[in-house]
């Protein structure tokens, strides 16, 4: 998220087109009361406020005060600004604000929408008396983006301008309100397998069963049926009803459901419609690679970029990156590696799950004969023909990362892994990664990335041994050496604070990865000192980048010939317990989601929760083979792909309402029409009740939890793309894919 002016002078109309009214602020009272600033008393912190470069803000006795800087030109060159506001065309808007400065001044306030007139530009005379001020204007265009400026430059003489009581309101439709999602019918948009289950969610009032048709592309009844009345989905607040039509097998596109009038997105039925969906969730990560160009040859001509951070200007470059001031006094080449979100860092901790994820769906296809899985030339990428199976090249690229982030012999804290490394500040949004003008930092080491190193080190020794013995050895001894250096520093722990530039990824308890690596290590290597330290069990929370203690019982059931008879039995005990109390939280919502919060609370990367839900539930179905399993993991991509309370599919390019806004900054077509979107496979956050950006405090107050998201690449709590979210979607469409056989 990149706190900065988004358009600066650019749409300062210098004639105005609309009406404009500057009154007493104590005679007139708004039309509507729907308030549209955020933290507009100041009563704390300044977030979500901005100020330009030159003019450092902070809040100071309640007011949000700036040092206004003298010799600047145009008064744009020096603003105070929040962003993302809403706006409805032909409504009027009232801005009431309090303010003062060191001297008597006059400042602008400014409200506008991008490529539109001004709703509201006004001089304001300020003194050292606080005094209220208030303004009147009608928005001529709708928009979720607006901005509300104070504007300050051209001064002769620098000042102090303090800012309180800001206020924005106006608008027939308050904020979170006059949401629509569409059709009451919600299926899969995408397709479904023709040997899989086959039901859609309808949102209906009913107490008793309605009637339900499936039509083929020309409008022709293929089957009809009764619902079954569900309830109540707590989730969402929505009354459901399901429709069941599994019976039906043959392959067709174009099916839709019809329902009292309402029809469904249309849909298919296909022998494997997740080969292509393994393929693209796959292919996600070619095109996030950093220091290579990214061809037009293998990701189209529309994905296709200059290599990033490879110390080209305007880059620093990541090929000799100093450690932050005060950390360490050395630099490292950590060129390489997945750029990890919306952002343009590279995580140790986020990034060795999603290289275990891709890793793991390599040692999945091979106990579960998937030659699809194990093919070399799978995807689009350099490596496609060099006898390696694809999903192993790519997690490869993220791999070789992460043993370069390894502190070097002979410095303090040899053998750790650095935490992190990413821009100083924030960078804008869109920024292409060759444009990135910003300096780079290594962030201190901390024994969390030390034990996801040597745990990613481990499993990539395994199966790496059969195709490069040299790496296979390197990942080994590099996984040795930091799981000798965490035991040496159990507690070195990243602070939470270091989220400017990029995500703090903080973890003060790491008890969980000294098991998983520990699992890691004496899968690979057989030692029994390993043993003592598996000490973690999967439970029904799940895991995460943060939790990865469940991965210790799943890579016991994935390798049992390599653990000890009674570990495995035990951890198979757990695994399937835990499939079960999955299942059974799918099977008791209005729609198939295996994610069901105790506190009922949606979290950021909530569809994260949900994928790898369902990777333990695909995991049951391997080592039981029982068609309930694999029935529920293909109705958790039924969510994911539309069946859910937002009638949205949370993958791009993948059903007729998809995502594919997603907050990035290499892929921005929202903000620069020549950028493209995020390529097809790339899966969005999904619904966070907790509304953590300003875009979803606007335009999703009082949201149901389940509804909780919004498609807008400013909204990077609810519709940020991540490594970790895609390695377990592909996971997941890998065993879909092999599934659908």
């Amino acid at each position: 998220m990149s706190h900065r002016a988004r358009w600066g002078a650019v749409f300062l109309a210098p004639v105005l087109t609309v009406a404009l009214a500057a009154t007493p602020a104590h005679t007139v009272e708004a039309e509507a009361a729907y308030e549209r600033v955020l933290n507009g008393t100041f009563d704390s912190v300044k977030s979500p406020w901005w100020s330009s470069s030159n003019t450092p803000s902070a809040v100071s006795l309640g007011r949000l005060c700036a040092d206004v800087p003298a010799g600047t030109v145009n008064v744009w060159d020096s603003m105070i600004g929040q962003n993302d506001i809403p706006l409805e065309a032909g409504q009027p808007y009232t801005l009431r604000f309090t303010a003062s400065a060191t001297r008597d001044v006059s400042i602008r306030a400014v409200v506008q929408l991008p490529t539109a007139p001004a709703t509201l530009n006004k001089a304001a005379a300020v003194t050292s008396t606080p005094k209220s001020f208030q303004f009147t204007g009608t928005s001529t265009t709708a928009g979720l983006h607006a901005q509300l400026l104070f504007q300050q430059g051209g001064a002769t003489q620098p000042f102090t301008l303090c800012l309180d009581d800001v206020s924005l309101t106006g608008g027939a439709i308050p904020p979170g309100g006059g949401r629509d999602f569409g059709s009451p019918v919600r299926a899969n948009q995408y397709g479904y397998a023709v040997h899989g289950p086959k039901k859609a969610s309808i949102v209906d009032a009913s107490a008793t069963p309605v009637s339900w048709r499936l039509l083929d592309s020309s409008g022709a009844v293929v089957k009809s049926g009764l619902t079954h009345v569900q309830g109540t989905d707590a989730a969402s607040g929505d009354h459901v009803h399901i429709a069941d039509f599994s019976s039906v097998r043959t392959a067709g596109t174009g099916y839709t459901l019809a329902v009292d009038g309402a029809t469904s997105y249309p849909f298919a039925i296909a022998d494997n419609p997740y080969k292509a969906l393994r393929k693209d969730s796959l292919a996600y990560f070619y095109a996030v690679r950093s220091g290579t160009p990214i061809e037009a040859q293998y990701a189209g001509d529309a994905y296709a970029r200059p290599a990033g951070h490879l110390g080209v200007a305007p880059n620093k470059g990541d090929t000799d990156v100093p450690c932050l001031p005060g950390t360490c006094d050395y630099s490292l080449d950590v060129r390489g590696g997945w750029y990890d979100a919306g952002d343009q860092g590279k995580y140790v901790v986020n990034g060795a799950l999603a290289a275990w994820q891709l890793m793991d769906s390599y040692e999945r296809s091979r106990g579960q004969g998937d030659l699809a899985g194990l093919r070399d030339g799978l995807l689009s990428i350099p490596e496609n023909d060099n006898g390696v199976p694809d999903v192993l090249d790519e997690s490869r690229w993220e791999t070789e990362f992460l043993l370069s982030m390894q502190v070097p012999a002979g410095e303090p804290l040899a053998g750790m892994a650095h935490h992190k490394i990413h821009d100083l500040a924030w960078s804008a949004l869109p920024t292409q990664p060759d444009k990135d003008s910003q300096p780079r930092y290594l962030h201190a080491p901390s024994t969390a990335a030390t034990l996801n190193l040597a745990a990613a080190g481990a499993q990539c020794a395994r199966v790496w041994a059969r195709h490069d013995a040299a790496f296979a050895r390197k990942c080994l001894t590099a996984a040795e050496t930091a799981w000798k250096a965490a035991l040496a520093h159990p507690d070195v722990y990243a602070p939470s604070s270091d989220s400017v530039g990029g995500g703090a990824y903080a973890d003060t308890d790491v008890t969980d990865e000294f098991s998983w690596a520990a699992t890691e290590l004496y899968a690979t290597t057989h030692d029994r000192a390993y043993l003592s330290r598996v000490d973690t069990e999967i439970t029904s929370a799940g895991f995460s980048w943060r939790d990865t203690g469940a991965l210790a019982d799943l890579t016991v059931v994935r390798l049992p010939s390599r653990f000890p008879d009674r570990m495995v039995a035990a951890a198979r005990k757990r695994v399937l317990a835990v499939a079960d109390g999955f299942v059974r939280d799918e099977r008791s919502q209005g729609y198939p989601n295996p994610n069901l919060p105790a506190d009922g609370a949606y979290v950021w990367g909530s569809n994260s929760v949900t994928v790898n839900n369902a990777l333990v539930i695909a995991t049951a179905y391997d080592i039981t083979h029982r068609s309930v399993y694999r029935s529920a993991a293909l109705e958790s991509m039924d969510y994911l792909l539309g069946r859910n309370a937002l009638n949205q599919s949370f993958v791009t390019g993948y059903g007729t309402q998809a995502s594919h806004n997603q907050h990035n900054r290499i892929w921005a077509h929202q903000i620069d029409p020549k950028l493209p979107s995020p390529p097809p496979g790339s899966l969005a956050g999904g619904p966070d009740s907790a509304l953590q950006d300003p875009v979803a405090q606007q335009n999703l107050v009082g949201c149901a939890p389940a509804t909780c998201y919004i498609d807008d690449i400013y909204s990077y709590s609810t519709n940020e793309i991540a490594i970790n979210w895609n390695s377990a979607l592909a996971w997941v469409a890998t065993f879909a894919a092999d599934s659908a056989r």
